[in-house]
């Protein structure tokens, strides 16, 4: 948990005055809400319900802010507050950023055909903040999204802006030199590296860094439909029940998807690297790291195997290491 630090150079009162100031004013969903996005979204989750399908489908709760999303070519319509505040951030020395959690609220379902328009509002920013990364501030907008002038939803989105640890900020004396611990290359060789983020663990979610920790990755069964579910949520998506078992994954997997990413670059990774969506043996998909090939060799419908990298002295991570077939 993080802590509260007091500061005596006034930053803090001038990030809190642009709390209520806004974030973007009368946005525009750049396409309407419409079937092949939906699609697209379902087969990327695996979610096949049936409500999202047919004359009548509605889209999936979740995909609420996609539809608010610029694209490559941005929005014109978002207001300089969030900047400025962003730039008053860097200047202090929090130049990090990690998204930490969003909030959704449901209020009607969005339909194909539906027009999108949005508001966004700085809702809050934090006293400064020393966590396991390092020491910043947090930041949070909410979103509130609309239709025929009705509100659908609401999105609550928090980032982190921070120096990392063993990075003071600006204000502060230079000390450290921002990496810790060891990190397992492919070849089993330790090397000195920067923290990876930390997982965020709940309620929802402990019963899977667990296993992790065991080196068992656990997948939810619904106590009532049987139906498996990744990642972990309080309840059925295809029933509602709210009770639920575990089964153990056998570590088998193909690769359903990926991206190999360049930039942006972050001390605890070395880019180009590929993440992929992996289909497991047992019909869920997750998200990792694959490892033990070049990232330009990896490909669609190539066999992986599950394996557990000891990124630092308290972190253990299932990653999907290239041709693991038995």
């Amino acid at each position: 948990m993080s802590g509260t630090e007091p500061t005596a150079d006034g930053l803090y009162e001038l990030l809190a005055a642009y709390e209520g100031r806004p974030a973007a004013i009368g946005g525009t969903g750049k396409d309407p809400v419409n079937l092949p996005m939906i699609r697209h979204w379902c087969e990327a989750m695996g979610d096949a319900h049936p409500a999202y399908r047919g004359p009548d489908a509605i889209a999936p709760p979740t995909m609420l802010q996609a539809w608010t999303m610029g694209g490559l070519s941005g929005h014109t319509d978002r207001s300089g507050a969030y900047e400025e505040l962003s730039a008053l951030l860097d200047g202090a020395g929090y130049t990090s950023v990690v998204a930490t959690d969003c909030e959704q609220e449901y209020l009607r379902p969005l339909r194909p055909g539906d027009e999108i328009t949005f508001d966004a509002v700085i809702e809050s920013v934090s006293p400064r903040k020393t966590t396991k990364l390092g020491t910043g501030h947090f930041v949070t907008t909410r979103m509130d999204v609309r239709t025929g002038g009705t509100l659908a939803g609401t999105h609550r989105f928090r980032i982190l802006k921070y120096a990392p640890a063993g990075r003071p900020p600006a204000t502060g004396p230079a000390t450290g030199t921002g990496t810790t611990g060891t990190a397992t290359t492919a070849t089993g060789a330790e090397r000195p590296s920067a923290r990876r983020p930390r997982p965020v663990v709940n309620r929802d979610n402990a019963g899977f860094w667990e296993g992790v920790a065991a080196h068992r990755l656990l997948i939810q069964r619904c106590g009532d439909c049987a139906a498996l579910r990744f990642p972990w949520l309080p309840g059925c998506a295809d029933c509602g029940s709210g009770e639920w078992d575990t089964v153990e994954a056998s570590g088998a997997g193909t690769v359903f998807s990926y991206v190999v990413m360049h930039h942006p670059s972050f001390p605890a990774f070395d880019p180009p690297y590929a993440v992929g969506l992996i289909e497991l043996a047992e019909g869920v998909r997750m998200i990792s790291n694959v490892v033990g090939v070049p990232y330009d060799k990896v490909r669609i419908g190539m066999p992986v195997r599950l394996e557990f990298l000891r990124a630092d002295g308290e972190l253990e991570l299932p990653v999907f290491r290239a041709g693991g077939e038995d």
